[in-house]
């Protein structure tokens, strides 16, 4: 079962997320040397999924994160140390986005559901009874006086 769509995933079915790339292939599509790649995984920068002999399998989103650090680090002039704290924010972010469009989802279907038993309630009403509607009356002071009892 793939968890995000909730139905079965041909396993041979290639997404961004398949560690396909082995570290030569990567270094080259990355533009990086492999060094530098066994560097960042150290860091925790970059971390490919292994294969059962331990060695590294990238992914198109690795590829594509190894270009953003090296983007930040070279362009950006940013440390490694920084960019690792990006990195995480931005999961983080993305793990918000994602528990926020849950909620709003659930909201949703609350709402829904909600309408559905406000709308029975209505139909179950009797439809014999008059509604009561509150008559105006005329202005009228009534005095009250007790009576005094003689002693």
């Amino acid at each position: 079962m793939d968890g995000r769509s909730g139905r079965s995933r041909n396993p041979y079915q290639l997404t961004e997320e398949s560690p396909v790339y082995v570290i030569s292939v990567a270094a080259q599509l990355s533009g990086l040397h492999p060094q530098t790649l066994r560097q960042y995984d150290r860091l925790g920068l970059v971390s490919p999924d292994r294969t059962p002999g331990r060695g590294r399998r990238y992914s198109a989103r690795d590829i594509e994160l190894l270009c953003t650090v090296q983007q930040l680090s070279q362009d950006e002039g940013i440390n490694l140390a920084g960019i690792k704290r990006i990195i995480e924010l931005e999961n983080q972010v993305a793990a918000l986005q994602s528990r926020v469009a849950e909620l709003a989802s659930a909201v949703e279907g609350a709402a829904a559901a909600m309408q559905q038993r406000e709308a029975q309630v209505h139909a179950s009403y009797r439809r014999d009874l008059v509604p009561y509607q509150d008559v105006q009356q005329a202005s009228a002071l009534v005095v009250w006086r007790p009576k005094r009892t003689s002693e």
